[in-house]
């Protein structure tokens, strides 16, 4: 199996606290070699930052706020974030964008976090790791309108349908797909959508802990998803994009690599020591 990289793992998460390098090591038996730790609050993405740095080369790191804190974001935060965007290991700004389904933050508290964030991304020229659920319409409003001077950005976990996909696409967005799509109940209908995403377009995430999935077997008694199921997303899709496994490991690890600039992290890094 070629190697495969996991574009969202929230690994800053307090259940892979007591055994994080087991956690690795499993991903690492797995052919997972490389993954992003994902951000979603300042603590959080500084915490991601730190593994980033302890795990060169394996672990990388966004730095963002997820919308369910954007009320816990002021703009005396800004330089805080910015601060994390720079550190070397650092690859994205996000977890950013718009959640209606919940409303932890209000939608005005949610949006002013997600133009900042988009702002900031525009400054360091950085990709942006985004989220959406149940506000798609302002959520593109807010997106279109600064597109042009973004550089990557991808709809992380995407479980919409076919009319945000293609919205998505059009806006030239790349796409995450989760184990979501392992579940019968929600995401067979990601099944037919996922033909529809370009080669160079798609990427493949476990956001573990979350979205274990569902068919898998045997299931973990923790029920806690990680890294390591990361190729039974990848045979669940390549099944249904009628490709091998191997092929759409190469296809979705090379496009990550470009996606995230990961041959530039390296330099950075270098740079940074000496």
């Amino acid at each position: 199996m070629p190697e495969l990289i996991d574009i969202g793992a929230n690994l800053t998460h307090e259940s892979f606290a007591p055994d994080l390098g087991a956690v690795l090591a499993r991903a690492s038996d797995a052919s997972v070699t490389r993954m992003i730790v994902t951000g979603s609050t300042l603590a959080h993405s500084s915490a991601a930052a730190r593994l980033a740095a302890g795990h060169a080369g394996v672990l990388y790191a966004t730095a963002g706020i997820h919308p369910h804190h954007a009320r816990e974001f002021t703009p005396a935060d800004l330089p805080g974030l910015r601060a994390l965007a720079a550190a070397p290991g650092v690859v994205a700004i996000g977890e950013c964008g718009l959640d209606y389904f919940r409303n932890y933050s209000s939608p005005a508290e949610q949006e002013r976090a997600f133009t900042a964030q988009l702002e900031l991304a525009v400054e360091l020229q950085l990709p942006v790791f985004l989220h959406q659920r149940d506000a798609h319409d302002r959520f593109m409003g807010i997106l279109r309108d600064c597109r042009d001077q973004l550089g990557h950005a991808v709809a992380h976990c995407f479980t919409a349908g076919q009319r945000e996909l293609w919205a998505y696409l059009d806006l030239d967005l790349h796409i995450g797909i989760t184990g979501w799509i392992c579940d019968e109940r929600r995401g067979s209908h990601l099944e037919p959508l996922v033909r529809d995403i370009p080669e160079d377009r798609l990427m493949l995430e476990t956001d573990a802990p979350y979205l274990l999935p569902r068919d898998l077997r045997p299931r973990p008694k923790s029920r806690r998803n990680e890294p390591a199921y990361l190729p039974h997303i990848l045979a669940k899709v390549a099944a249904c994009r009628d490709t091998t496994a191997a092929a759409l490991a190469a296809s979705t690890t090379a496009t990550a690599e470009r996606f995230f600039a990961l041959d530039a992290v390296a330099v950075r890094r270098e740079s940074a020591a000496g």
